[in-house]
């Protein structure tokens, strides 16, 4: 049985390509019109008001964002396939760095689910004033906040890996390998400045370029078989 029977390079690149794309839309989708975009950052009545009106919304949001961090099991799972016979030690690294930081994104997802069981109206909750309520939701989303950019850590360490394996591939552009390099480097610093320098304001905008175009290439260009063949065997 050949290398090419045994695997289909450019299949597994096209699913790595489409699960990452899809993780990339739900991102943006709670982003843009999810729960992110019902919080009102200092100020507690403004955003309980949004979410009990949008209640639907916020928890489509939560569900949206346990999906695309199990389909992130998905896409890193493929992603070492592809990238395995470049360096075996290189691709495990990067596995481990992504399936750390899920379990962290999907464990801090309870502080979201928290705010929401405040404004559930449950019998037990009628202890609490409204105003006191309202500082829970917004402690909460704040630890939310939080959890968020400590996952940042491992968003970015894992690119590290990938980019290097991407950039020393032969199959895939070198420039793509840079590129996720710079998004690594995006979310760490995003990270030290949200906690030492919080008015300093994300740099990812722009530094993301990476992520959206490693996944198109893979999607619509797949990789380069015949390279990609002759590493496999090399490191058979």
């Amino acid at each position: 049985m050949t290398i090419k029977e045994k695997m289909n390079p450019n299949k597994t690149a096209r699913i790595a390509g489409v699960l990452y794309l899809f993780i990339a839309v739900s991102g943006i989708f709670n982003a843009m019109v999810g729960p992110s975009s019902l919080i009102v950052l200092g100020d507690a009545s403004t955003t309980v008001n949004n979410i009990m009106a949008s209640e639907s919304l916020f928890r489509f949001g939560i569900v949206n964002d346990l999906i695309a961090q199990t389909v992130g099991i998905l896409l890193v799972l493929a992603l070492y396939k592809l990238l395995k016979p470049v360096n075996k030690n290189q691709a495990l690294l990067m596995v481990i760095f992504a399936l750390v930081g899920i379990p962290i994104v999907m464990l801090n997802l309870l502080n979201q689910f928290a705010a929401q069981l405040l404004l559930s109206g449950a019998d037990y909750l009628t202890v609490f004033a409204v105003d006191q309520l309202q500082a829970l939701v917004m402690l909460f989303l704040n630890l939310d906040e939080h959890g968020f950019f400590i996952a940042h850590i491992f968003w970015g360490l894992w690119l590290f890996p990938m980019g290097y394996l991407v950039y020393k591939s032969g199959y895939i552009p070198r420039i793509l390998g840079i590129l996720l390099i710079i998004a690594g480097f995006g979310y760490l610093i995003d990270f030290v400045t949200f906690f030492f320098v919080p008015s300093f304001g994300p740099i990812k905008m722009f530094t993301f370029i990476g992520e959206v175009l490693f996944p198109l290439w893979l999607l619509i260009k797949g990789v380069n078989v015949e390279q990609w063949e002759k590493r496999a065997l090399e490191s058979a």
